[in-house]
């Protein structure tokens, strides 16, 4: 019978190779939002050149951030990642306020999200399922067919996932596959069938317009990144799985860089594909905001609609199985800690799996789900997603301080300009987002400091058990 490799102090499976790890990152950052965000970037900018200066700088940010990482993710490949890092930096409260805002908002927030935009693109083939069809109630004490098809996606995956970390791979990789096949065949067929003369000479004559390069243009690009950003998220993900990666100190920063760096590239295609195919006042008022759909049906016509559905179909359903598998992880590695609810912090003893993590993760993403909130909570902690990241990245600088003689099999590339480049520019755009959409980041900054409490009331309890 074949040994499992397990790791001795917790007992997790190192079943994930590089291909494993890479296409973790892909599939966790590619979604919904590379087929719809650019329409909401374009209103804001209002210029063809600041569109794809938006994604270049998002680009070169998630690009930056992780090759920083990577330091991070080789010195210390444990399970939780993240986590572990400002934990590891900052003391223990930070990599808690981390987790809680994580478990939370983030994750799971992020996870009914996409299993509700995987459930609305299923009715474009079967429109019994849509969010006006109420099985049960009204408004927002009511289950629509939409929410619960949500539900069915969340439970069977989280399902798949306890049976092992191999078959949670094995739906990551085929899924993601798919997805970067259909991105590929839409930035292909864009350049190759899509030329619009039209769209060409109405986008690149004027390339800047409306850019003064002053102080506006500035609070202009900054204040868009939120959707840029938010479409490449999620990379990070496969630091939580560190625990259970083949050879991390290799494969977690290669597969970092290589996941990160082509899914840039094929965002910033498919954003010159959109201005290729339509003009920039098409991408603005794209229906629903759906502009690679808008893009398509220049080129075939009106199957397009049922085309990307299916692609974003596809693209969703590996999203979410990649931060079901990821996410619990940081609950399970919080638990062990002591951060938790200890039970979170078991493995099933037959597959290795954090299954009690999984499901509780399940059941909070089902309850955002039928609240119907998780839009707007997404939208509150786009403050805190970045705030976490900047403080990452500062941890490098500390650990490289305070813990010299840490084993670092990879150094952070372009250290120290490159993590500090990351964090001047990020904290500029939480700056901007402080001041001009206050309404969104404040709420995202009192869901972070309400887990300080939180954490010496949770502490108080350990000490006293």
């Amino acid at each position: 019978m074949a040994t499992v490799d397990t790791d001795v102090r917790t007992g997790l499976v190192k079943g994930l190779g590089l291909t494993d790890s890479t296409t973790l990152v892909m599939g966790s950052m590619i979604g919904s939002g590379i087929f719809i965000v650019s329409a909401d970037i374009a209103r804001q900018v209002d210029s063809p050149g600041l569109l794809i200066l938006v994604w270049l700088i998002g680009a070169a940010l998630t690009v930056a951030a992780a090759l920083s990482y990577g330091e991070l993710a080789a010195a210390m490949p444990h399970a939780g990642g993240q986590y572990v890092y400002l934990r590891e930096a900052f003391g223990p409260l930070a990599g808690f306020l981390y987790g809680w805002t994580l478990f939370l908002v983030i994750q799971t927030g992020t996870i009914a999200a996409v299993a509700v935009a995987f459930a609305k693109y299923t009715g474009v083939f079967v429109p019994w399922i849509s969010a006006k069809n109420y099985l049960i109630g009204a408004g927002k004490i009511g289950l629509t067919t939409q929410q619960l098809l949500a539900i069915v996606v969340l439970v069977l995956l989280t399902a798949v996932n306890t049976r092992g970390i191999r078959t949670g791979a094995t739906v990551q990789n085929v899924f993601t596959f798919a997805k970067v096949a259909s991105l590929l065949a839409l930035v292909g067929f864009g350049f190759l069938l899509g030329r619009n003369t039209q769209a060409v000479e109405a986008n690149f004559t004027d390339f800047w317009r409306h850019a003064d390069w002053g102080f506006n243009t500035i609070r202009l690009v900054g204040v868009a990144m939120v959707g840029a950003l938010f479409s490449s998220d999620a990379w990070n993900n496969v630091t939580f799985t560190a625990g259970e990666v083949r050879n991390p100190k290799r494969n977690l920063p290669l597969s970092l860089a290589v996941g990160v760096g082509v899914v840039s590239l094929l965002y910033l295609a498919c954003n010159l594909v959109y201005m290729n195919v339509l003009t920039l006042d098409a991408i603005k008022t794209a229906p629903e905001d759906r502009v690679a759909t808008a893009a398509a049906a220049v080129m075939f016509g009106p199957v397009a609609v049922q085309l990307m559905a299916a692609a974003i179909m596809v693209s969703t359903f590996g999203c979410l199985n990649g931060m079901i598998l990821a996410g619990a992880r940081v609950y399970y590695t919080m638990a062990r800690d002591g951060l938790f609810f200890k039970r979170v912090g078991t493995l099933d003893p037959r597959r290795h799996t954090p299954v009690t993590s999984l499901g509780i993760q399940c059941a909070w993403a089902v309850l955002l789900t039928l609240s119907g909130t998780y839009g707007d909570l997404l939208d509150y902690v786009i403050f805190a997603v970045l705030l976490f990241y900047i403080l990452t990245i500062a941890g490098l600088f500390v650990l490289r301080r305070t813990r010299p003689d840490m084993e670092r099999p990879y150094r952070a590339f372009g250290y120290p300009v490159v993590p500090a480049a990351y964090i001047v520019v990020a904290g500029a755009i939480e700056v901007l987002l402080l001041v001009y959409k206050p309404n969104y980041t404040f709420p995202g900054l009192v869901i972070v400091l309400l887990g300080v409490p939180v954490f010496f009331l949770w502490r108080r309890k350990v000490n006293l058990t």
